[in-house]
């Protein structure tokens, strides 16, 4: 439990906070919001999220750089969850990974929020890495005695068994698909639980036919998924989680 009493709602209820520290893989299409409206659909229950991520940047530099805004966010943001996720395209050293992620647990432990491991996925043109990402964020998680989110064993799962396209066009972010993928893998590691079959609405907030201007409504973002393509995820995700 927190030192400070959780944040109240104004019908009195309480509200799950969670933090997502990460780069372009934790902001793509808006993901913590999907995420957030999965949890509410999942648990009737209210959840707010907040985002420290930066492209391109590190745990390292986040620790470094950014140090006393992650501080800040995590002894005063009183959370329930953080969402930890490191640089992937090209994976870092693991000896940083391992040093920057223990000092965002040890800060999460002095003030009772849940330490999320973030496991990434392998670029589309390099499928072999992602043996090596499972390695390196199992055994992170079992360092620091904390959660995994086995978001990269479910998407390449995926990959191997369908034709669905889980990639954005540079073959290294997620589309509007692979972010309900992750969005559900998180939901499912928070709150043991799924969104409803008929919740199909994922964020794509790419502008058509242009590289990476994005779409400034929130409205304009919104798309919707198949439900046959919804189903094969959940299947997945309920494999491993």
């Amino acid at each position: 439990m927190h030192s400070m009493e959780k944040t109240k709602n104004y019908i009195g209820e309480t509200t799950m906070k969670i933090l997502f520290i990460g780069n372009s893989h934790t902001y793509m299409n808006d993901m913590p919001e999907l995420t957030r409206l999965m949890i509410e659909d999942a648990t009737g229950e209210a959840c707010e999220v907040f985002m420290l991520a930066y492209s391109g940047r590190s745990l390292k530099w986040h620790m470094e750089e950014e140090y006393f805004s992650e501080r800040f966010n995590i002894l005063h943001g009183n959370y329930d969850y953080c969402v930890i996720q490191e640089q992937a395209h090209p994976m870092g050293s693991e000896e940083d990974t391992i040093k920057y992620a223990t000092r965002i647990v040890e800060l999460c432990n002095q003030v009772g929020t849940s330490p999320i491991i973030f496991e990434t996925w392998a670029e589309k043109v390099k499928p072999e890495n992602q043996i090596e990402m499972n390695r390196r964020y199992r055994s992170l998680a079992d360092k620091l005695n904390v959660s995994l989110a086995p978001i990269g064993e479910v998407w390449s799962k995926i990959l191997n068994t369908s034709d669905i396209e889980l990639y954005f066009r540079d073959g290294e972010h997620a589309s509007a698909t692979g972010d309900y993928l992750i969005a559900m893998v998180l939901t499912k590691v928070i709150t043991g639980k799924l969104p409803s079959a008929d919740f199909l609405t994922a964020f794509d907030f790419t502008v058509p036919d242009r590289f990476w201007p994005v779409k400034e409504k929130v409205e304009d973002e919104v798309v919707k998924i198949d439900s046959d393509i919804i189903n094969i995820i959940r299947s997945k995700v309920e494999e491993f989680i």
